[in-house]
């Protein structure tokens, strides 16, 4: 595809590019097919100035290329993969003021929706309303359990919690939220939820450390639907969990990138699903779940 001339850049109105930063500067053209299908390969490159920001390109972006017949299946999933930090220990804090993040000894949550790439196939551009949906509900049980977010990006959100039991009861009213509400064509999007202690270091940019990776693999050990704790998070819960809110033992499990099995335990929640397949990791001395008393 050739390159827009200045003069060609020139003509075009402003409604032909993505996105329009503050001082004036126009990015990623979408005039024609060619040019929306360069902008989808382009657009974890250009450097946004705020996230509401991105958010607005993204969506002007894929309305083009809906106009255009283009299935934009692979910038979703280029753009899950780059935002996937947290396998890597790090995640970067959307908090103007990462200076008032709790330190020390922490919980974290993590949620992200189960075969999310599946619902954008199915659902297309009315995705963004059930992501916003999910993201409203997850936010506000945070909130209300005194948690700070830490990171909203594509299906994930990541939370932090100066103690892990108002994690879980967090937890418990998002699944109960979710569970209870009704999604478009009659779909699933079911939730998984991982809460895990640790010491992880506060930079500058956010939250780095093994206990991030760790809380983003005990996150993906989850199913849809489901509440899982790392034996680190049970340890530290003070007292008794509030009424109709248990844990069950789901053995110790190996986990891609830990050098030692982590402890798993299924919070139960009194009305939703308890019974679930195995977590999803290399199981260890993996014995029956049973209930804790």
């Amino acid at each position: 595809m050739p390159r827009l001339s200045a003069s060609q850049r020139a003509r075009l109105p402003d409604s032909a590019f993505a996105y329009i930063d503050s001082r004036g500067r126009r990015r990623l053209p979408i005039n024609d097919e060619a040019h929306v299908r360069a902008a989808l390969s382009r657009f974890e490159q250009v450097p946004f100035e705020d996230d509401e920001a991105r958010e607005r390109a993204r969506k002007k972006l894929l309305n083009a290329a809906k106009k255009h017949g283009i299935v934009p299946v692979g910038f979703i999933t280029g753009q899950l993969k780059s935002e996937r930090r947290l396998a890597q220990g790090e995640v970067q804090a959307r908090s103007s003021d990462v200076g008032t993040l709790p330190t020390g000894f922490v919980t974290f949550l993590l949620t992200d929706i189960e075969e999310s790439t599946a619902l954008l196939r199915q659902l297309g551009d009315r995705y963004a309303d059930v992501l916003n949906g999910v993201r409203g509900v997850v936010r506000q049980a945070v909130l209300a359990a005194k948690g700070r977010e830490v990171d909203a990006r594509a299906d994930e959100f990541f939370a932090v919690f100066e103690r892990a039991t108002p994690a879980v009861e967090a937890a418990a009213v998002i699944q109960r939220a979710l569970g209870g509400r009704a999604w478009p064509d009659e779909l699933e999007c079911r939730v998984r939820v991982g809460i895990h202690s640790g010491r992880p270091s506060l930079t500058d940019t956010g939250y780095v450390g093994l206990s991030v990776h760790t809380a983003a693999r005990v996150c993906s050990s989850a199913h849809g639907g489901q509440i899982v704790v790392s034996g680190e998070a049970k340890r530290t819960m003070d007292g008794s969990l509030p009424a109709g809110i248990g844990l069950r033992s789901l053995g110790r499990h190996r986990m891609r990138g830990l050098t030692r099995p982590v402890t798993l335990f299924q919070v139960d929640v009194e009305g939703l699903q308890v019974e679930f397949p195995p977590p999803r990791t290399e199981a260890v001395s993996f014995t029956e779940p049973t209930p804790l008393t």
